[in-house]
C-alpha cells in the first residue's frame, strides 16, 4: 500500500447481517470515511472459490458449459466451484477439475487471483493454469447440469477478446493463460 493509500481507508463501525444463504450472506456495514463522516455500505461475504484453465497438450482447453440462472443463459466456462469450509484453494482446484471434467493434473500453475465485484463482494477467486491432463470419470454434483468441451487456447482467446465469453473468471483466466505460455 502506498502511504497517499492511507487517506483512503474507511474504518468498519458497525455491521449488521441481513440474510444468510447458503453460498452467500448479505452485509449491511457503516463505516467511517477519510473525512470522519459515516457511510452505508452494503457487501455480501462468498467463501472464495477456485479455477482452472485444464490445458491439453496440443493447447486445447476443457471448458463446461451450464446454465446460469441469474442471466437466464448457457454460457461456457472454466471448471471452478467454490472452497468448502477449511478448504486451500489448490486442493478445491483439484477437486472442481476432477468432478466438472473428468480430468485430473500432474501439474497446477498459479495464476493469481481474481476479484469478480469489488464494490460489493468480497468473493476471491484462485485462478489455476492445469497441465499433464489425464481423464477419468467426471462425478458433477447432484445439482449441477453441465456439458464438457474442447476448444483451442488461440480460439478462446479470439472469443474473449470479441466480446464472446462474457464470464469474467474465464476471461481473465484464459488470457493469463495465453500471457504465461506465450506472451514473456
Amino acid at each position: 500500500m502506498k502511504s497517499s493509500d492511507s487517506e483512503l481507508i474507511e474504518t468498519p463501525v458497525s455491521s449488521e447481517e441481513i440474510f444468510r444463504g447458503k453460498v452467500v450472506h448479505l452485509f449491511r456495514d457503516t463505516v467511517r470515511l477519510p473525512n470522519g463522516k459515516t457511510a452505508t455500505r452494503e457487501l455480501m461475504r462468498h467463501p472464495g472459490a477456485a479455477a482452472v484453465v485444464p490445458l491439453t497438450e496440443d493447447e486445447n482447453v476443457i471448458l463446461v458449459r451450464q446454465y446460469r440462472y441469474p442471466f437466464a443463459q448457457v454460457m461456457l466456462e472454466i471448471p471452478a466451484g467454490k472452497l468448502d469450509p477449511g478448504e486451500e484453494p489448490l486442493v478445491c482446484a483439484k477437486r472442481e477439475l476432477t468432478e466438472e471434467t473428468g480430468c485430473e493434473a500432474a501439474e497446477l500453475v498459479p495464476l493469481g487471483v481474481f476479484y469478480p465485484s469489488v464494490a460489493i463482494l468480497d468473493e476471491k477467486i484462485h485462478l489455476y493454469l492445469a497441465r499433464g491432463l489425464t481423464f477419468c470419470a467426471a462425478n458433477p454434483d447432484d445439482d449441477e447440469f453441465l456439458h464438457v468441451e474442447q476448444r483451442p487456447l488461440r480460439e478462446m482467446v479470439e472469443a474473449v477478446m470479441r466480446g464472446e465469453v462474457p464470464d469474467g473468471k474465464t476471461q481473465t483466466a484464459i488470457l493469463k493463460t495465453w500471457y504465461y505460455l506465450h506472451g514473456k
